[in-house]
């Protein structure tokens, strides 16, 4: 079959298409839901294989557009979707002067003729914060998918192309982007009611019955090629560290164009905040601007300093300094070089000191680990570490949208590793060496704050992975 043999098929099967899925309304109505929870409203967005622009409506574009090479299809979008912006042509040949923040590839790769162009053509329409996002069915339910058109129950299409998800991998590393996330839904494509349902927002979202559903979905990136220099602020929490508040500024090393350290006090019973007024008196050449936070808990001091943060990029170094300090420069050069959007610590690889980390909160550590690598697609190995970098512009959009999970997290970690990855940004992992602290003793009890956390992940997990 040719080329222009897919194309005939495919105008001369147009007019079926809305037949079909209205018929199939299940399917698509779950596809709509995915995306729709994936792209945030009011962004600019392009589809490509748009049909009859059903999937880029409900994703509620502020500027919308769609290509597809079936001028039928098109046609049937420009008469349902006068809002959005339709053009006819082949998206291996596609020229579009415009770049757009989602770039949407739904069951379009099976009858693509060649789909390393098709992704080799976006990267012109992407920015530096775009995101590509591909949904295919898996190559495990070929058969079925026969099955389903030999019955009637699908519409016939053409002999397709089965990408697996290495496949699609591998094209978008070869065009130069960077897969974020993949996971797999519709565990059961038609509509039987309580038990679709059962079956698609529970079982099939169980981790290894999750790869047995019938879409892949992916999210990517285009992988900037410039390295970036920019400014830091270096937020440093405190609840009696007074010991600590001198070697933290006199440990870290210089990098970043400038730096700006923000101590942020937290309602201590020895005299830590006098002992940040004396290290800023004593360090003039540094930027150093003392706060003292107005509620409790570790998530609203950092909140508070985020907010009255002036730097490019923002840094959280807990002033226990169990992470050291001179490891910081790591995490500014994993993010200036683009191999992450959110710079995360990993305490569990490298030996620690005997006391940095007692047995059972190294096994809650682990859990954790394996659980938000589930929740999120996207491979952790130590979520607790206090030590997160990300660029500000990227933690001001984590704030506007925060009222999806709400104020749930007195910590702060898994409200921005959630936050992170409800943006779709790309988290990637520093490892590092977990000292034992020099000064005071640890503020977290294993099964009080144990138990906060198991609630707080089965909260973000229905947030997140059970919709």
């Amino acid at each position: 079959m040719t080329k222009k043999d897919i194309l005939a098929f495919y105008r001369h099967t147009a007019h079926q298409r809305e037949r079909w899925n209205k018929r199939n309304r299940y399917y698509h109505r779950l596809l709509e839901k995915y995306f729709s929870f994936i792209i945030p409203q009011g962004k600019r967005v392009l589809e490509i294989g748009c049909g009859s622009g059903d999937l880029l409506n409900a994703v509620k574009p502020a500027y919308g557009v769609g290509i597809d090479f079936v001028p039928e299809m098109i046609e049937m979008a420009k008469q349902k979707y006068g809002y959005c912006h339709f053009h006819t042509c082949d998206a291996e040949d596609m020229r579009l002067e415009e770049t757009f923040d989602y770039i949407i590839i739904s069951d379009t790769l099976g009858c693509l003729w060649d789909a390393q162009a098709v992704i080799r053509n976006i990267r012109s329409l992407c920015h530096a914060q775009t995101r590509v996002v591909i949904s295919h069915y898996s190559f495990l339910w070929e058969p079925a998918i026969k099955i389903l058109e030999w019955l009637g129950l699908k519409q016939k299409q053409p002999n397709a192309n089965w990408f697996s998800g290495r496949d699609v991998a591998n094209l978008l590393e070869l065009e130069d982007f960077q897969v974020i996330k993949t996971e797999g839904k519709i565990l059961f494509p038609l509509n039987i009611p309580l038990l679709s349902v059962f079956l698609n927002s529970f079982i099939g979202n169980l981790p290894l019955l999750n790869n047995l559903c019938l879409v892949s979905l992916i999210v990517a990136r285009l992988l900037p090629k410039e390295n970036i220099r920019a400014s830091v602020s270096i937020i440093i929490p405190a609840r009696n560290e007074c010991g600590n508040i001198e070697n933290a500024i006199k440990r870290t090393p210089a990098f970043g164009t400038s730096q700006e350290f923000i101590f942020i006090e937290g309602h201590s019973s020895d005299n830590t905040y006098e002992e940040m007024e004396r290290v800023k008196a004593a360090c003039p050449e540094k930027n150093i601007k003392l706060m003292r936070q107005t509620g409790k808990g570790k998530g609203n001091a950092v909140r508070e300093a985020f907010d009255a943060a002036k730097g490019d990029i923002l840094m959280i170094l807990d002033a226990d300094l169990t992470v050291p300090p001179e490891e910081l420069p790591k995490f500014y050069d994993a993010l200036c070089r683009n191999k992450g959007e959110f710079i995360n610590g990993c305490r569990l690889v490298y030996p620690m000191d005997k006391n940095a980390m007692r047995f059972l909160n190294m096994l809650g550590n682990k859990f954790f680990g394996w659980f938000f690598s589930y929740l999120l697609s996207q491979p952790l190995k130590d979520t607790l570490c206090g030590t997160k970098v990300l660029f500000r512009k990227d933690y001001e959009t984590i704030k506007a949208n925060r009222s999806y999970f709400g104020d749930f997290d007195p910590f702060g970690d898994f409200d921005l590793l959630f936050g992170a990855a409800k943006q779709n940004l790309k988290i990637t992992e520093i490892i590092i060496r977990y000292r034992d602290r020099e000064y005071g003793s640890t503020q977290i009890s294993r099964f009080k704050h144990g138990l906060l956390l198991f609630g707080m992940s089965f909260f973000a997990a229905r947030k997140i992975k059970f919709i």
